[in-house]
C-alpha cells in the first residue's frame, strides 16, 4: 500500500485518554490539541497508548481537528 500524498503526518504527545479509543494529542509543530483514534494496525496488534507517549498522527488537510494514530514512538 502506497502512502497517500493528501495525508499529513505530524508527531505529538498523548495528553489524555478518552472513552471509545479516542485520545487528545498535543501536536509538537503547532502546539494545538487534536482528537485522534487508534489506527487499524495498532488495534490488531493490541499496542497500548497511554498519556505521555509520543505518537505519529495522520490528518487530512480537510479536517485538521481529528486524526488517526498510526505509530507509537
Amino acid at each position: 500500500m502506497t502512502p497517500d500524498s493528501r495525508v499529513v503526518r505530524v508527531e505529538g504527545t498523548v495528553e489524555e485518554a478518552l472513552p471509545g479509543l479516542l485520545f487528545r494529542i498535543r501536536l509538537e509543530v503547532e502546539g494545538r490539541d487534536v482528537l485522534a483514534h487508534l489506527g487499524g494496525r495498532l488495534k490488531l496488534n493490541r499496542i497500548r497508548v497511554i498519556p505521555g507517549d509520543r505518537v505519529v498522527v495522520e490528518m487530512t488537510p480537510y479536517d485538521t481537528e481529528r486524526g488517526r494514530i498510526v505509530r507509537r514512538l
